[in-house]
């Protein structure tokens, strides 16, 4: 048997040995062979791969890692449970105000008061593994990792909870592969200092959770029970306990109410947080928290019964205050903890990744932190401003829109009046001593004072134009400007009325709010762009582009400027030229009472003095006579030494009043929330102005202030003139040095200048001796062929050059220059009538009773007309009087007469006959004793063209009646560019 076996396996192997010589078998080994080593390589590489991988995963770890700092035990306890300390503001003085308006209540609680059914469903949605891992899950975060770089659209969250308190409580929200891999790290390092009970404690009582029922921001699971269904956690059922647990995915998303007691959202919004709540039901069942049972139960379960019921909550009597100095302080804490970490200034304000950083680490620091913040309003001030504000009776109309809601049907009324924003600042310290933010916090939470960015308006004139001009050294307080109309590439603004005035001074330009005559002064000071002035004054949103723009010059800046920025810069003027950052933020300290930040004023030179006494002066002009804020003085229970500007933006979108006296300035602004809807139609609208509307409320406001606080206002304080501050004479039509002939035509005029910039030198050669002729009702200078008549002895005239000097690359109508206005009513402009040396258009004549009339002639430059009896010349009419002339019996025509001396052709004769009389018996051939018999007028003339001796004296031309205004002069017209003017 062996023998047979052995001869089996022999013949076998000799089969195999005969196979393994074909040529197929051959090939086979070789293949297998082949693909043998090429496995053992592949699975080299793998591993080797699978090396290198780790490698630089670890070290790219180790890098985003290396900054941060080896906390101990203690300090990540204490950051974790850091969730108690409520910051607190104060006023001035120390005046406690109340805690910190963090935007999130937190109501701390232990885990033994807390549902089961609510860590069960917490542990269930946010991390099934927590009793089993180490801080973190490597496969979840491997997934994490893979779908950011394959960008896909499914993203499953891949953070337990521990990596959750971390991120919450120690680092920031911020999406970065550094702030993910320190969190990794952090989050295990936790896992060895804290049992998992107060991990998950901790984590209850720091999450989010949306809003409460009157709209509060909260966290916590002690507040959400609370705020969302008026239970405790310990009291919350298995739906209740599934619907909290699923808000932190998507806080405002899934909580049930709106935010600012606007009450519970609409049903089908609903849905969303009640969808949530059946996913973490069904987790809970997937993972053995509940029966099949209780899932069905829970799911059928309407949760949205047991809401609570909408309910107002107390309202913040300091809305806008707490509203400010949160604000205020997230600013400067996020540069001190920038600070602390070395990052310097520049950096901080370049990198907008950087800054958001420190600003919510900042955030989380005041609300955590225990500060006590004091800021610098005053109470008793900041109450009674408001007061005036809220019973302000003014403001003009509140339009109302109304909307259906689709769901319920209502109809919902919504309300937009007019909004307010003051700002009242200590000008030698930069104080904000008080505000009023708006009308209504509820109706609008934006600070109207702080905040909303408007166009300037003319307010901006003083500050862009006049000031920078005087410090230029081009004019002076009393230097003239041309008020006529321009085209500037293509700008071309009016004044309001359409007016324009001619040669009129700086100061009167200001003080009436003239817009040609700034658009032109600011024409001359364009090229060493004046903008900058504003940059260095804290204007936080004025472009380069804006440079470019004249329209700048009238208010039409790109974002506008809010009202405590524009009454910074007015306090500049106050200060003497330095400008004084203004600030709400006295001094921050820690809850160990030390301080952490104290404001400390850093003056920057922006005016001389003698330019800001100059501007000053000439402000004050602005509440006087034809200023624009006359009213203002009747309207104030006191006298300060006050300077003033007004100005109303584009068709009146907004009304500004700013202000100061020596000690503090105060800004008011009114407008619309749409800055496209005026305040204002016109006079035939019945509305008030707005320039009277500000003016009234500034009076109030100002009169509050010096009941409060005299001691800061201190009424009876005045500008101190500075040395460099001289009066000088000038000729007031060219502002050149006086000479004989200004003297002589009674046109020397003197006002303020800066000795160290400009004073009058060079003596006036603009004016000559003038016989004036009117032309359409204008004066002109008189030809030597003008008839004697027509022209009016005594003016005076200026020279071509003078008109192309003061009209300047703009140029313009130079007979506007000097017409019809006070002192140079006689006054002739330096251009002469272009006359067409052609006949005028003859006239027709008619008759009303014993008055011969005629209609004007079409030519156009007649100067006046003469009347002709049976062929000869009998009287003169000049241009622009009555075209009318008493008459007696005859035969009458008229001739129009151009400024050349040449005549018409006759009009139509128009005859008047004697009435006949009675015949009387001739009963003595003489003449009665004593009478005589008519004869003809001796002055009689042949009809003749060459005539033009006058018969009689020449007319005078009345002197025109100097211009008035209503009590409250109104501001100027606004033109079309993007800020309006007055």
């Amino acid at each position: 048997m062996n023998n047979e076996k052995n001869n089996r396996i022999k013949q076998l192997e000799d089969k195999f040995e005969q196979a393994k010589k074909e040529p197929w078998a051959k090939k086979l080994r070789i293949g297998t062979g082949v693909l043998w080593n090429l496995f053992i390589l592949l699975i080299i590489f793998a591993v080797i791969g699978a090396v290198f991988a780790s490698s630089v995963g670890a070290g790219y770890f180790a890098s985003l890692v290396a900054k941060e700092p080896l906390r101990t035990k203690e300090e990540l306890r204490d950051q974790v449970f850091n969730y108690e300390e409520t910051s607190e503001m104060y006023f001035a003085d120390s005046v406690y105000l109340g805690k910190i308006n963090s935007d999130i209540e937190r109501r701390q609680i232990t885990l033994d008061k807390v549902s089961q059914y609510a860590l069960d469903a917490v542990l269930a949605t946010e991390d099934e593994y927590f009793e089993e891992h180490k801080g973190i899950v490597p496969k979840a975060i491997f997934r994490g990792v893979f779908q950011d770089v394959t960008n896909s659209d499914s993203q499953t969250g891949g953070s337990t909870l521990t990596q959750q308190l971390v991120k919450n409580q120690i680092l920031t929200n911020e999406v970065s592969y550094e702030r993910k891999a320190k969190e990794i790290l952090l989050a295990m390092r936790l896992e060895h200092f804290m049992t998992k009970d107060e991990i998950l404690e901790a984590y209850l009582n720091i999450i989010p959770y949306g809003r409460d029922v009157s709209g509060q921001n909260i966290a916590g699971i002690e507040t959400a029970a609370r705020g969302i269904f008026g239970i405790k956690a310990a009291e919350l059922s298995l739906p209740q306990a599934a619907y909290i647990a699923g808000i932190p995915q998507a806080p405002y998303t899934y909580t049930p109410f709106y935010s600012k007691n606007q009450g519970i959202k609409e049903r089908e919004k609903l849905m969303h947080g009640v969808n949530r709540m059946k996913t973490v039901l069904f987790r809970m069942r997937d993972a053995g928290y509940i029966t099949d049972a209780e899932w069905k139960e829970a799911k059928a379960y309407d949760v949205t019964k047991d809401f609570r019921q909408p309910s107002r909550r107390a309202t913040e009597r300091y809305p806008y205050v707490t509203q400010e100095i949160q604000n205020r302080t997230i600013e400067i804490l996020a540069k001190v903890l920038a600070e602390k970490d070395g990052i310097d200034a520049d950096r901080f304000e370049g990198d907008s990744k950087i800054k958001e950083k420190y600003e919510i680490m900042a955030d989380r620091s005041m609300r955590t932190d225990g500060y006590r913040i004091f800021s610098t309003i005053n109470k008793e001030l900041y109450d009674k401003m408001n007061e005036v504000a809220d019973s302000f009776q003014y403001y003009g109309y509140t339009y109302t829109s109304e909307t259906v809601d689709e769901e319920s049907g209502k109809t919902i009324t919504k309300e937009n009046p007019v909004q307010v924003g003051a700002t009242m600042i200590e000008n030698h310290t930069g104080k904000v001593l008080s505000f009023v933010g708006g009308r209504d916090y509820e109706l609008e939470a934006l600070n109207h004072s702080s905040q909303a960015f408007r166009q300037s308006g003319s307010s901006i004139k003083p500050l862009l134009v006049y000031a920078p001009a005087i410090e230029y050294g081009v004019i002076g307080a009393g230097s003239p400007l041309v008020d006529v109309k321009f085209n500037w590439a293509g700008w071309k603004p009016g004044n309001y009325f359409d007016r324009e005035l001619g040669v009129l001074s700086a100061r009167e330009s200001l003080a009436r709010s003239q817009n040609l005559s700034t658009g032109r002064l600011y024409n001359q000071i364009f090229d060493r762009k004046p903008i900058e002035f504003l940059k260095k004054m804290n204007f936080s949103k004025v472009t380069d582009d804006d440079a470019q723009i004249p329209a700048a010059s009238l208010g039409g800046t790109k974002h506008g400027v809010t009202v405590e920025e524009n009454t910074n810069a007015f306090a500049t003027f106050a200060n003497g030229g330095q400008f004084i950052e203004s600030y709400m933020i006295e001094r921050i300290e820690d809850m160990k009472g030390k301080v952490v930040f104290e404001h400390k004023a850093e003056p920057v030179e922006v005016f001389s003095p003698e330019t800001s006494y100059i501007i000053t002066d000439m402000m004050r002009d602005v509440l006087k006579g034809n200023g624009t804020a006359a009213r203002l003085p009747g309207l104030m229970n006191f006298r300060p030494d006050l300077a003033a500007k007004t100005g109303t933006s584009q068709k009146y979108g907004d009304a500004w009043l700013v202000g100061y006296n020596p000690n503090v300035s105060l800004g008011v602004w009114m407008g619309y929330k749409n800055q496209n809807t005026p305040l204002y139609h016109g006079y035939n609208s019945g509305q008030m102005h707005p320039s009277e509307r500000t003016a009234r409320l500034y009076g109030q406001l100002m009169n509050t202030a010096n009941t409060v606080i005299p001691e800061t206002i201190k009424a009876r304080d005045t500008f101190k003139r500075p040395n460099g501050v001289v009066t000088r004479s000038f000729c007031g039509i060219s502002g050149l040095a006086p000479s004989k002939a200004c003297s002589a035509a009674g046109l020397v005029r003197s006002d303020l200048f800066n000795s160290k910039k400009m004073v009058p030198t060079k003596v006036d050669d603009s004016i000559v001796s003038s016989s004036a002729v009117r032309v359409n009702g204008k004066l002109y200078q008189a030809l030597a062929s003008t008839p004697r008549e027509f022209v009016t002895s005594g003016g005076i005239g200026v020279t071509t050059e003078y008109g192309k000097r003061m009209l300047g690359r703009l140029g313009g109508d130079a007979s506007k220059l000097l017409a019809g206005r006070g002192a140079y009513s006689n006054s002739v402009a330096g251009s002469t009538f272009p006359a067409d040396n052609v006949p005028p258009a003859a006239v027709s004549a008619g008759q009303n009773g014993s008055v011969l009339t005629w209609t004007g002639s079409s030519s156009n430059d007649v100067i006046g007309y003469y009347i002709y009896q049976n062929g000869a010349r009998i009287g003169t009419v000049r241009d622009g009087a009555s075209r009318s002339y008493k008459v007696g019996y005859g035969s009458y025509y008229v001739r129009a007469v151009d400024i050349t001396g040449l005549l018409s052709g006759p009009s139509n004769t128009v005859t008047t006959a004697a009435p006949k009389a009675e015949p009387k018996p001739d009963t003595n051939s003489g003449t009665k004793p004593g009478t005589t018999t008519p004869e003809t007028k001796p002055d009689a003339k042949p009809d003749t063209e060459s005539e033009s001796k006058p018969e009689t004296k020449p007319e005078a031309t009345p002197e025109p009646k100097p211009e008035t205004k209503p009590e409250v002069t109104p501001e100027p017209k606004p033109d079309a560019t993007p800020a309006a003017k007055e």
